[in-house]
């Protein structure tokens, strides 16, 4: 089921008043879904030219064993379809008009994915689309660069996920669509779930940690080189998206449940993602798996997160991070919505 948009200039003129729109992205890791009806710049609190009247998220773990396989297991696949049908409910329960459904890198690169795609379509009734991963990283952009500092030269915006990571270098322009920014970018084929994987998720030893932070330091070296001509100024800083850096803020707020108001466009200093990162490390299985940022399904994969993070952190010294609890999603109804015209 493709959810259709409006074709004539007074159904363009209606979808400015009452479109309905959804995002969904399938990652590796994670299902999330997000329903939204555009508003005005001036009546969202947030400046995100939209308003969320639905959302889900569901880790399902569609990569799991993809490594050692090359396919998505049954096991797998049988998750994901349980939340895509949860979705699917969702979506026709507010009416959506307009939807873009993706999937990323577990799809990408297993030997079935094309196979899993045809199968949801059958099953689930809905038609997701394997995206480049240029498209994944421009969609990051899209969706996170208003929170770049306006005074800035330049930023790297990173999107660690669970079988890839985007790197993208952004060039300054205050209200200029995220994607038009962009002046390099990578795709790094490491990711929490593959990292964890390879190296070990539940106990991470010292030894284990910087051989999967050095990967990722070796792994981003072409991308480096290829920016390394670009200017940085004073206010040069990172910004990242994923369940990596936002578990990292909610657990350096002490928050006692994740709070997306606290942690979205946060602010954090390198001694304070030093400390945090410091804190997860020395922290048991046990530990990580009782805090409430963290929990049971994220326990095993929040090290090796921290590892990327640090690689980028290596290639790319800051005195800030900026925090983004918004990415692919915000950066697919963004573009859904002026496609549209329902925002400026």
């Amino acid at each position: 089921m493709r959810l259709q948009g409006f074709s004539t200039n007074g159904d363009r003129r209606l979808a400015r008043r009452s479109a309905t729109y959804a995002a969904l992205d399938l990652g590796t890791n994670n299902c999330r879904l997000l329903v939204a009806r555009p508003v005005r710049e001036s009546e969202s609190a947030s400046g995100e030219h939209f308003r969320i009247v639905d959302s889900f998220s569901r880790i399902v773990r569609l990569g799991e064993g993809l490594t050692q396989t090359g396919r998505l297991s049954e096991a797998a696949i049988q998750r994901t379809i349980d939340a895509l049908l949860v979705c699917r409910e969702k979506m026709a329960a507010r009416g959506v008009t307009r939807s873009r459904l993706i999937a990323t890198e577990a799809c990408r690169s297993a030997a079935n994915g094309f196979e899993f795609i045809e199968r949801v379509r059958e099953r689930v009734g809905l038609e997701l689309e394997i995206i480049s991963r240029e498209t994944e990283a421009r969609l990051a952009a899209e969706g996170c660069a208003s929170l770049a500092d306006s005074a800035a030269k330049s930023v790297v915006l990173f999107d660690i996920g669970g079988g890839s990571s985007e790197i993208v270098w952004l060039a300054a322009g205050a209200g200029v669509p995220g994607g038009d920014r962009i002046r390099h970018w990578t795709s790094l084929q490491l990711g929490v779930v593959t990292l964890a994987e390879r190296f070990g998720g539940a106990e991470v030893s010292y030894a284990q940690f910087s051989a999967m932070t050095d990967l990722v330091e070796a792994e981003l070296q072409s991308f480096l080189a290829s920016a390394s001509c670009e200017e940085r100024c004073q206010r040069f800083h990172l910004l990242g998206t994923s369940g990596t850096v936002t578990t990292l803020a909610g657990v350096h707020l002490n928050l006692p449940r994740y709070d997306r108001r606290r942690v979205d466009g946060l602010w954090m200093s390198r001694a304070e993602i030093d400390a945090v990162m410091n804190r997860l490390r020395r922290m048991s299985y046990a530990e990580r798996s009782q805090n409430s940022c963290i929990g049971p399904e994220r326990a095993d994969l929040v090290l090796a997160g921290c590892a990327i993070l640090e690689g980028i952190r290596r290639c790319f010294p800051s005195e800030r991070i900026r925090i983004a609890d918004r990415g692919l999603r915000e950066g697919m109804l963004l573009e859904l919505m002026r496609a549209d015209r329902s925002v400026d």
